[in-house]
Parts: structure tokens; C-alpha cells; sequence
């Protein structure tokens, strides 16, 4: 007797292999799940796959979840950073809902990327109703980013979280810039770290390996959101490979927290800087022999710290005269906030003052809807006032697996 085949459901997974995967099980092939999931966690995920339409220039990602066998989910969101993030600002999730391969335990969800793109990622798993996944209220995504889980056969590099929250995973194509100095080397010599009380502010010093305080004077890095470079992100890591491969001098790391104030403080507040410039900088060549030259001395943030290290050297010069600024939030103030003169302030500034002596490193991402036009204008303004700027816009999103690269190969280009 010849059993008519079953009707096949309509699938817009795109990915050759799921779509093997989904005849075999048609075809009643024994282990074909289990085949499919040994592949997986033998090569990696996300799946990497040839452009459907041909192009060299970009793949076919598809990201994998595997159902728990006694806890199936109604339905599972691939959060892929700043790619998610701009859809859920749209209010529409929808594009991000995975689909489960028929017959299976297989969640799956295909992207056409381009092939230089990295970006840090997780799944949202639900065992609700599909609305209440989909929601796209703040409340809700929290709920959602609070209990996001990372790739179990992801191999990159994760991304560890701060608090309670689960690390991410890290999508990292071919073609993505190398970063080499991420990951704690065993033949790198160590440094040290050292949690330090400044005027009331806590700061993560890293010295590094041999430093003698009468051994300087040594190159200084300010770098802010210091609760996440350090206790999170272990950037002392970072800092130990560049020294271990010349390209970094011994340099003495201030990680500088933020203490519940980041809004007050990173928005071109000229009295937080000054703080840093008269009393941080002060303390650490007393305390740790850092230069007190500006051409020695680089300051570095991300997002709203990526404009205050900026305004940084546009306020003191004669105490920052090199800045990292990854991802500045260059927008700043917005037109709602009741400055009068619209946005990009500190852009104005450098446009209508004198030239500091202040070198620049600028990079944003592609994905960067709301802050690549604005890094762009301060890049032309710069460039036009005389500055020297180097400038690069890499294939990724708002995101630390994207800036832990950017800081290596900023803080070795401006100190090296």
C-alpha cells in the first residue's frame, strides 16, 4: 500500500539545510533530526550559507534554537542586536519571530547579511500567546531582555552581561573585521587591578604588568562606563595582549564608573570633565606615574560616552589631546529638551571654534540608524576645521562585541 505523502506546510526558512532537513523528516528518514543537530554542533552556529542570490558579498544566516523536549515552546524571537532593536522601535516584532521546521523540535530564522557583519544575539523563548511575545512596550522588553538565553552551539566569543541578565552569543562572519586581542591569552603576562575610591567615585585601575609607580611616565587611557569595561567585560585582558604584542606602550587603564549618574554626566557636562581632568588625572600621576601630556593621554566611550570624550577634548584640551569616541551619540540635546538651537551641539561648537590640538578616532556602525548621519557631519566638520580624524564605519550595531575590537585597535592607533 503506498501511503499518500502528508501535506507539506509552507516555510519561509530559506536555509538549504532545514529545508533537507524538513523532506528527510517528510520522508519518515530515521534520525533526521538528530543528524541535523549533530551537524550543528559540529560546525557551529548560527548556520552560514551561500547568498540565495548570488552574491560574494553576503551569506545566508540562519539562527537555530533546539525545543526542550518536556517544555516546547509556543513560539521563540531571534534577537539579533541593533537589527531586532530597530524593528521593536517600529513596534513590530514579527520579523524576528522564528518558525519551528515541521515535525521537529527545530526553531530557525534566516537573515541575508552582508558578510562583514558582527553582532551579539540571543532568543527570547515563550510559552505564552504570540501577542504577549510580540509585545513591544518598554516593560515587556525588559521581560524579555531579562531573560534572553545565548547560543548553546554558538562557538564565538561571548558577551558576558552585567547583573543578572544572561551573556550573548556573538555572530562574527567571515569577512568581519579580526579582533585579535579580545580573548585572554596564556602567553600574555598579566596586570593588575585595583579598586580604587576617587573623591567619592569608585574607579578600576589596571596597571600594567611591571609597573613601578617611579616607572613612568606612563601613557594614561580614561575610559568610561568603567563598570563595564572592568567587572564585566574584563578590558584588562584587552590591554594585556596590545602590551604583549607591542602594540600598546605600558599604559595605566582608569575605568571610570558611572555611580546611577550617566545621564547627568555624560552629556557634555563640563563640571564632570573638569572632575576628570583636575582631579582624576591629578590623583593617577601621584598615585601610579601616568604623563600628564594630553598628547599622551586618550580619553574613550561608547554611545553617550562617545560624545563626552569629544567634548572632552573640546572643553580641556590641555588635558585630553586624544579621543576615542565609538558610537557617539552625536544627536545630542534633541529638540525636545529645551535647549532652543537643536541638535548636534557639540558639532557646532567644533564648527564655529578655534582648532584644538586634539587627534581623533571616530567609528559607528552601519546598523546605526539613529547616529550614522550625525557621526558622519562631525567626521566632514572635523576634517574641514583641520583636525586629524581617522574615521571608520564597521558592519555591526550599538553593540560591546562590536566596541571590545574597536577600543584594541583605537587605543593602539592613538598610543602606539
Amino acid at each position: 500500500m503506498i501511503r499518500p505523502a502528508a501535506p507539506r506546510k509552507a516555510t519561509t526558512v530559506l536555509s538549504p539545510l532545514l529545508r533537507a532537513l524538513s523532506d528527510d523528516v517528510r520522508d519518515d528518514k530515521p534520525g533526521a533530526e538528530q543528524e541535523f543537530w549533530q551537524y550543528a554542533a559540529a560546525h557551529g552556529t548560527p548556520l552560514v550559507e551561500p547568498d540565495p542570490e548570488g552574491d560574494a558579498a553576503y551569506r545566508l544566516v540562519t539562527f537555530v534554537w533546539r525545543d526542550e523536549p518536556g517544555a516546547p515552546a509556543t513560539g521563540v524571537l531571534a534577537l539579533l542586536h541593533t537589527v531586532t532593536d530597530k524593528d521593536r522601535h517600529a513596534a513590530d516584532l514579527a520579523p524576528h519571530l522564528m518558525e519551528r521546521v515541521p515535525g521537529t523540535g527545530v526553531w530557525a530564522k534566516s537573515h541575508r547579511l552582508r558578510a562583514d557583519h558582527r553582532a551579539s544575539y540571543q532568543f527570547a523563548v515563550g510559552h505564552g500567546t504570540r501577542d504577549e511575545l510580540l509585545r513591544t512596550d518598554r516593560a515587556a522588553w525588559r521581560r524579555v531582555l531579562d531573560g534572553a538565553l545565548p547560543d548553546p552551539l554558538c562557538r564565538g566569543l561571548p558577551l558576558p552581561a552585567q547583573g543578572a541578565r544572561n551573556p550573548a552569543s556573538v555572530l562574527e562572519l567571515g569577512d568581519a573585521p579580526a579582533q585579535p586581542f579580545a580573548a585572554r591569552r596564556a602567553d600574555a603576562a598579566r596586570g593588575t587591578l585595583r579598586d580604587e575610591v576617587v573623591d567619592g567615585r569608585r574607579v578600576t585601575v589596571h596597571l600594567p604588568h611591571g609597573h613601578r609607580p617611579d616607572g613612568g611616565p606612563y601613557t594614561v587611557a580614561v575610559l568610561l562606563d568603567g563598570e563595564m569595561w572592568g567587572p564585566v567585560l574584563a578590558v584588562g585582558d584587552t590591554l594585556d595582549n596590545l602590551l604583549a604584542d607591542g602594540q600598546l606602550p605600558p599604559t595605566v587603564a582608569l575605568l571610570v564608573d558611572t555611580m546611577g549618574r550617566r545621564m547627568e554626566d555624560l552629556s557634555c557636562n563640563g563640571a564632570f570633565v573638569d572632575w576628570l581632568a583636575d582631579t582624576l588625572l591629578p590623583w593617577a600621576a601621584r598615585e601610579f606615574g601616568t604623563a600628564a601630556h594630553p598628547a599622551r593621554t586618550v580619553i574613550a566611550g561608547q554611545s553617550a560616552g562617545g560624545l563626552t570624550a569629544a567634548f572632552a577634548a573640546f572643553h580641556r584640551p590641555d588635558r585630553f589631546g586624544r579621543v576615542l569616541s565609538q558610537s557617539g551619540s552625536f544627536w545630542w540635546p534633541d529638540d525636545e529638551a529645551g535647549f532652543g538651537a537643536g541638535s548636534e551641539w557639540l558639532t557646532r561648537q567644533f564648527a564655529i571654534t578655534e582648532r584644538r590640538p586634539v587627534r581623533f578616532r571616530i567609528e559607528v556602525g552601519l546598523q546605526e540608524w539613529m547616529l550614522l548621519p550625525q557621526n558622519r557631519h562631525l567626521r566632514n566638520v572635523l576634517e574641514a576645521r583641520g583636525y586629524e580624524v581617522s574615521y571608520e564605519e564597521f558592519n555591526g550595531g550599538h553593540d560591546y562585541a562590536c566596541w571590545r575590537g574597536g577600543l584594541a585597535t583605537g587605543l593602539s592607533e592613538l598610543l602606539s
